[in-house]
């Protein structure tokens, strides 16, 4: 399958949704609102549930699966808001000691007037530092898209899962085609360059795993992060490995 065919399949509107994702993987899930300065982003969902009997935090993207929830959700494009929502959330999972779980399915953060008035860029800034240094284990799974710093600022990890069928890159292939040639319709062309598919970023050791959508997406992410957290939990701190770990993606060596 050519990379065009994996982003067309990451962006079909029948790919479940981060709160379809939260009914199938977790139980008693609570739901918690706001970041405190301004207000609450329902393109970022998170709370408290658990998985397997441990609790956890969890902190997805939702797109909305009607055209009003859409709407309401932005689309899956979070506001800075929605960013310092999830940050809020991980600094308490790491006071209480519970694992942070990331569900990334966005085509990128909002870049609107608002947004950038009130800090986008400096809240994906503070979510991939804070997140590096957590003591609390993170794992997060990219469902659909991984678009730029949106997807990044949930995806700093101890371990980043991919579905096959998603995609994970700095710019969408249009915009990719659109600045290197002045032509959209090159979209196909720049997917491939881009080396966005689960397969490409194995290979370059972007991520750490592919999670196969044979038995549909949910359980398969459901059994990858139970084993994961039996690993991670293990440790009283990850951040100094998991550091180690982003410090050697695109490491060079003399030839």
């Amino acid at each position: 399958m050519g990379a065009i065919e994996v982003v067309k399949k990451a962006r079909e509107l029948t790919r479940p949704t981060g709160r379809t994702l939260i009914d199938r993987i977790f139980t008693g899930f609570t739901e918690m609102h706001g970041d405190r300065r301004f207000g609450d982003d329902k393109a970022i969902i998170g709370g408290i549930g658990y998985i397997s009997g441990k609790a956890v935090t969890v902190i997805c993207v939702d797109k909305g699966d009607t055209t009003a929830k859409r709407i309401a959700a932005n689309f899956g494009s979070p506001h800075p808001e929605g960013y310092r929502k999830a940050l809020r959330l991980m600094k308490q999972a790491e006071k209480f000691k519970r694992p942070v779980i990331c569900l990334i399915d966005t085509a990128g953060a909002y870049c609107g007037i608002g947004a950038e008035e009130r800090g986008q860029g400096q809240a994906i800034a503070e979510n991939m530092t804070e997140m590096m240094f957590l003591k609390t284990p993170i794992v997060s799974v990219i469902v659909g898209e991984g678009g730029s710093g949106g997807a990044l600022a949930l995806a700093v990890a101890d371990k980043v899962y991919m579905m096959e069928n998603s995609i994970y890159s700095v710019i969408s292939p249009e915009g990719c085609a659109s600045i290197l040639w002045k032509d959209s319709s090159k979209a196909e062309a720049a997917a491939e360059c881009l080396k966005l598919t689960a397969v490409d970023l194995l290979k370059l050791g972007v991520i750490d795993e592919i999670i196969s959508e044979a038995k549909g997406i949910g359980e398969g992410i459901k059994t990858k992060i139970t084993t994961a957290l039996k690993n991670l939990c293990a440790k009283e701190d990850n951040s100094e490995a998991r550091y180690r770990k982003f410090r050697k993606i695109g490491e060079m060596k003399n030839v």
